[in-house]
């Protein structure tokens, strides 16, 4: 989630920090502080029991939770750890929206039938969405996380790269055992600090956590009342609009101009109707001034995707469109609605992380812009890539992949320009950058 956000990753750090009211000093101060200035763990850790006692946390909570803390190396091994490979769309839709999952998220729909229809009268948000998240989340609870997560935020907060934001949800993480709402087990999940059948992180439970079963707690761990109407409240006050779907998958006419698909890209539905878009099965689009952006996820060669607000609301959970079109699809399969079908012959090959740093380098040998170097392909890459895709007369997609770089080296052997250095591509299991986005 985001802006509070719900899950953090580490590639993709989802979501705004929620800060807490608690008093700041030059150790906690914003990222970014000199590493000289820091202290050891034991007298940041003094500091931060101060801090917190002043904001109202007991005695008897910070003994409980913090006398004889140590950081955990693991936890900052799982931060640092580099992704190896750009993950593609299909790769990820196929592993996260499985014939298991939907049938499991079936079941779990009809189990918990009495709660969801009254959270979706309540908040205004569809019991399959709800389902989804949960699926996407936790494999609906089956997997919730064995970290504890006050030691993972205390290694985390001391770390000075994102202390300040980790700090906040320190305390909240403190602020939840001293409710009574959860205990300090019950508070295990993430490396990251998200935790519960939903994965929410500490700010986004004070702000959104919902006693669904009505028993005096919120717990979104034990209590699967209490998460579903968490969801619900959180997407409820991110804007979500009762009546309206998510988006569809649609086809694109001949000489779409392929700059119009991407999500800064807003028309009404009626506009791009107007333009040669129609639905997946060739008909009209329906007559409506809602707006509406084109995503292709895996280039011009996969799918289009008409996305409408409710995708937007979806992104305030997690910013990855990839995690987004997940959850979306897997709402629809739920429902008895047929999965995404163009485009399963674009190349699904994926681009190792060495290889996107090759990638990047050659947009910068042939003077586009594509930001730091890193093998990470965020915004500033993807403009980049349609820069270039534009001044050699390809579809510019913007979307990176092999057969792009391949282009690139031969335009750069065209103008005897020199390559980069590559990389060999690893074939070990790895860790995943989804292009656009997060998770």
């Amino acid at each position: 989630m985001n802006r509070p956000i719900a899950i953090l990753t580490r590639s993709l750090i989802v979501g705004a920090i929620a800060l807490t009211s608690a008093p700041l000093t030059h150790a906690d101060a914003p990222d970014g502080c000199a590493e000289a200035a820091k202290p050891t763990f034991d007298v940041w850790l003094a500091r931060f029991r101060k801090q917190a006692a002043e904001a109202g946390i007991s005695q008897a909570t910070l003994d409980a939770n913090l006398n004889g803390l140590q950081p955990d190396d693991r936890i900052l091994e799982y931060d640092q750890r580099q992704p190896e490979f750009v993950q593609t769309f299909w790769n990820y839709l196929d592993a996260r929206v499985t014939e298991k999952r939907i049938e499991t998220g079936q079941d779990m729909l009809a189990r918990n039938i009495d709660q969801l229809t009254a959270a979706e009268l309540r908040y205004g948000v569809p019991a399959r969405y709800l389902v989804a998240f949960w699926g996407q989340e936790t494999n609906y609870g089956g997997y919730l996380g064995s970290i504890a997560i006050v030691p993972a935020l205390a290694t985390l907060a001391y770390d000075t790269r994102r202390s300040y934001f980790f700090r906040a949800q320190l305390l909240d993480a403190l602020r939840i055992i001293d409710s009574g709402n959860m205990t300090a087990d019950d508070l295990r999940g993430s490396w990251a600090g998200a935790f519960g059948q939903m994965q929410f992180m500490p700010s986004t439970f004070l702000r959104y956590g919902v006693d669904g079963d009505s028993d005096g707690k919120i717990n979104t761990r034990a209590s699967i009342a209490d998460a579903i109407d968490s969801a619900a409240n959180y997407l409820s006050q991110s804007g979500w609009q009762s009546g309206q779907g998510w988006g569809q998958e649609v086809r694109l006419p001949a000489g779409f101009n392929w700059g119009q698909a991407r999500l800064d890209r807003w028309k009404t539905i009626r506009d791009w109707s107007a333009l040669g878009v129609t639905q997946v099965n060739g008909s009209r689009l329906p007559d409506s001034g809602q707006t509406a952006a084109i995503l292709l996820p895996q280039g011009h060669d996969g799918p289009a995707i008409l996305v409408q607000h409710n995708f937007k609301v979806i992104l305030r959970w997690n910013r990855s469109v990839n995690y987004a079109l997940a959850v979306a699809e897997l709402a629809d399969r739920l429902d008895g609605l047929p999965a995404f079908s163009t485009g399963r012959d674009a190349d699904n090959r994926r681009l190792s992380r060495a290889q996107a740093i090759d990638l990047q380098k050659c947009l910068v040998i042939l003077g586009f812009d594509p930001g730091p170097t890193d093998g990470l392909p965020g915004g500033k890459t993807l403009n980049a890539i349609r820069a270039y895709q534009a001044s050699a007369g390809l579809p510019a997609d913007g979307y990176p992949s092999l057969d792009l770089l391949e282009k690139l080296h031969s335009t750069l052997q065209e103008k005897s320009l020199p390559l980069p250095d590559s990389a060999p591509a690893s074939a070990t299991t790895a860790k995943v950058i989804l292009v656009g986005g997060a998770q």
